[in-house]
């Protein structure tokens, strides 16, 4: 089985494709190597990979999924089975600012490999989502029957537009196609837009952090093994057709307690400044995974106090502080 993973150098991207050449599969992994946040630690990423005792089942491109004909050639050339598709232009406020650039990604990207799979007749399609597309549900914990037609954001947009555009495909050419909502994943070699990563940084600069909703919002906070372990499994299921599974931690926390939790682990005290509701923050995010757990035996294991610790050790290794 040859497995193409798209967003290879990104977060959950490189973790996916580090797990599965350990595994044995033969992985080709693309990238376009983008500078929404830090190159090299893209670079390093891809680097760990490259340089493992397990290096010949991957193989990676610099290739943006925009470019359809040349993402044709490609994936035709190397006889792809599967498609995991990873990359996205990822980011809550920066959609405010560059709503093209989601449009342009998380929607024509996502076009365009849908394609390849239609072309090539694809053994499966799975596809990372996002908890974000669940929007202002206020009934916890979140099911993947529940009412998703009000994202908050233009990020979460484009991922729901995303499950509707392949739930159609699938019906249409009749390739397997699973969808998984990520609630909000952190560990170690993390994306430094996210809450964990830059709320460490700054705790450790001595800056302030900014802290919505006056610090009254809810997260389910998802170790980074255990939404792999997600992935994996649902890549063996045997599932046919359409198919939405829930990947969290099923434990949510409030923010404070995770500040409180980095001030421990660092060791420094954060310089906090509370701010009102921002109409783009879900106040609450809280996965069910029963669904996950029936179908897939799916189930989480890092608690958030040891998946921290995990997070800030390689944190500060890694920027040796």
């Amino acid at each position: 089985m040859r497995i193409l993973v798209t967003g290879a150098a990104g977060f959950i991207g490189f973790h996916l494709c580090k797990k599965l050449i350990e595994r044995k599969n033969y992985v080709i992994g693309i990238d376009n190597l983008n500078n929404y946040y830090s190159v090299k630690l893209k670079k390093d990423r891809l680097k760990i990979l490259k340089e493992s005792k397990f290096k010949k089942y991957f193989k990676f491109k610099k290739l943006d999924l925009k470019n359809k004909k040349n993402l044709n050639i490609f994936c035709v050339e190397n006889k792809i089975d599967v498609i995991i598709h990873m990359a996205a232009q990822a980011g809550i406020r920066y959609s405010l600012q560059n709503p093209r650039n989601y449009l342009d990604n998380n929607i024509g990207g996502l076009f365009n490999l849908m394609e390849v799979a239609r072309k090539n007749k694809i053994k499966k399609f799975i596809f990372a989502s996002s908890s974000s597309i669940y929007g202002s549900n206020k009934k916890a914990p979140f099911k993947e029957n529940f009412d998703t037609s009000s994202p908050l954001q233009f990020y979460g947009a484009t991922k729901k537009a995303g499950e509707v555009f392949l739930k159609t495909y699938n019906y249409l050419y009749d390739f397997p196609v699973t969808c998984l909502r990520f609630f909000t994943v952190y560990g170690p070699w993390g994306r430094p837009d996210m809450a964990i990563f830059s709320f460490t940084k700054n705790i450790l600069s001595k800056k302030n952090i900014k802290i919505f909703n006056k610090g009254k919002m809810i997260r389910d906070f998802t170790y980074i093994d255990d939404i792999i372990d997600g992935i994996i499994k649902s890549l063996k299921n045997r599932n046919k057709g359409f198919n939405i599974y829930n990947l969290g931690n099923q434990s949510p926390i409030k923010l404070m307690f995770l500040i409180k939790l980095l001030e421990f682990n660092l060791k420094k005290k954060a310089k906090i400044i509370f701010l009102d509701y921002k109409k783009t923050e879900m106040i609450k995010t809280h996965s069910s995974n029963a669904k996950a757990y029936k179908e897939l035996n799916y189930k989480p294991k890092i608690k958030i106090e040891k998946g921290l610790k995990k997070f800030t050790q390689w944190y500060l290794k890694y920027y040796e502080k």
